[in-house]
């Protein structure tokens, strides 16, 4: 979580508008979904319910916005302590900044800056992105103002800023794959970069070419290295494209022809349509070999894992189970069940009396309801291991339907099932 992520969700919350928020503070309407959206994923709940028009705020993001407000306000009061306390400033301050932040309200606060530390020289320079990231990385800046406040891309790798220690970070494809080889990683995942859903085919390309790139730096990499503990280590190419059909198949057969022991599929379920995410899954698996794994990424609730199946999929990861778990939304063989229901307050029946897990039986829904008002962390745990064991046994039987030939007709009736609210 940070400052700006709090800032866009504010100004997304008031004008019930993404499209407002960006034009509130001069960025693509891109990237302040793309902070939403990485807002929600460290709180593990969403805050929007984009089903609506215009938006509106889930009960967490309700919850969550007075909190938001007296977080930036707070924050703020800091920063003036801070100065205040800070005397005695001398010295150049070296300010980088891209095209566009003429408009913004940069020059203003450099300006009361000034005023206030008359010491301090200021020195601005206009450059691209990646040359402000280079600089960066080379201390040749002191700080820098880009449209994308979390990560600085460069031919070389990206530049991040740890949510830990608040230090800078540089990876890059080689470094990716020397921190994959250190853990032994058994499927090391190419360096790639994943554009948003909505991304224009423009910036789609481009990102595309240096995806290529970058995987021909892992290649090689990855081949000069020997295994560390004794056993193969498996590198998997990550096909991109956004939802351009054209880019989705330049980039299968791109990967295709690398002869990987599997292949991934990336960049779906990040804000485009499903039925877009369908269609990309369809197009890029009739290319990908089908002796090969092939791994779709980041994917998803239990239709999606059935679809994906049908469509050629093996391999599946998503934080689904346990976020949605923590949040009390439990996946069973009839349907969805939101457990913080008043409906479930006086229900003393197993969470599910055929459930894949032992907390199915050992635990009453009454019960797990109760834990949830509680705030107890148990609630979250029986919630994730409910949820993973059901998307275990839902891969399973799968599985053994492929192998009795019934596949076809057994999945239509299990997403009807599946996605049935309870």
């Amino acid at each position: 979580m940070n400052r700006n992520q709090l800032r866009y969700f504010v100004a997304a919350a008031e004008h019930r508008s993404f499209t407002k928020a960006a034009e509130q503070y001069y960025i693509s309407q891109t990237a302040v979904t793309q902070q939403i959206q990485q807002l929600e994923q460290s709180l593990g709940c969403e805050l929007f319910d984009r089903s609506t028009r215009p938006v509106s705020l889930t009960s967490a993001g309700s919850a969550f916005l007075q909190d938001a407000k007296a977080i930036l306000e707070r924050m703020s009061r800091a920063q003036e302590r801070v100065h205040d306390a800070a005397t005695g400033l001398t010295g150049t301050l070296r300010v980088g900044y891209v095209r566009g932040y003429e408009r913004s309200d940069l020059s203003t606060l450099m300006r009361h800056f000034h005023q206030k530390n008359s010491n301090v020289l200021i020195s601005f320079y206009r450059c691209s992105t990646d040359v402000l990231a280079a600089g960066l990385l080379h201390q040749e800046y002191d700080i820098v103002f880009t449209w994308d406040s979390t990560n600085l891309r460069t031919q070389e790798g990206v530049a991040f800023q740890s949510h830990l220690d608040g230090s800078r970070r540089f990876i890059s494809p080689e470094v990716s794959m020397d921190i994959q080889h250190a853990l032994g990683s058994d499927i090391m995942m190419a360096f790639d970069e994943c554009p948003p859903g909505d991304s224009d085919y423009a910036y789609a390309k481009k990102s595309l070419g240096l995806t290529h790139r970058w995987l021909d730096r892992c290649i090689h990499r990855f081949n000069e290295t020997e295994p560390k503990y004794g056993y193969q280590q498996s590198l998997f190419p990550i096909v991109q494209g956004c939802v351009y059909p054209d880019l989705r198949k330049q980039s299968a057969e791109y990967v295709a022809s690398k002869g990987a022991d599997g292949n991934a599929i990336g960049g779906l379920a990040v804000g485009e349509p499903v039925d877009k995410m369908y269609e990309m899954i369809e197009l890029v698996n009739e290319i990908l070999p089908k002796d090969k794994p092939r791994y779709l990424m980041g994917v998803g609730t239990p239709v999606n894992i059935l679809e994906g199946i049908e469509r050629g999929v093996d391999m599946f990861d998503c934080v689904m189970p346990t976020r949605n778990g923590r949040n009390g939304m439990l996946f069973t063989k009839d349907g969805i069940i939101n457990m913080r229901n008043k409906k479930w307050e006086t229900d003393f029946s197993p969470i599910e009396a055929d459930g894949a897990s032992c907390v199915d039986t050992l635990y009453s829904k009454a019960y797990l309801r109760h834990l949830f008002h509680a705030q107890e962390l148990l609630a979250m745990q029986i919630a994730s291991i409910h949820n993973l064991a059901f998307y275990l046994w839902l891969a399973g039987e799968a599985r053994k339907h492929i192998i009795a030939g019934d596949f076809s007709t057994w999945k239509p009736m299990m997403v009807k099932r599946v996605s049935t609210r309870l």
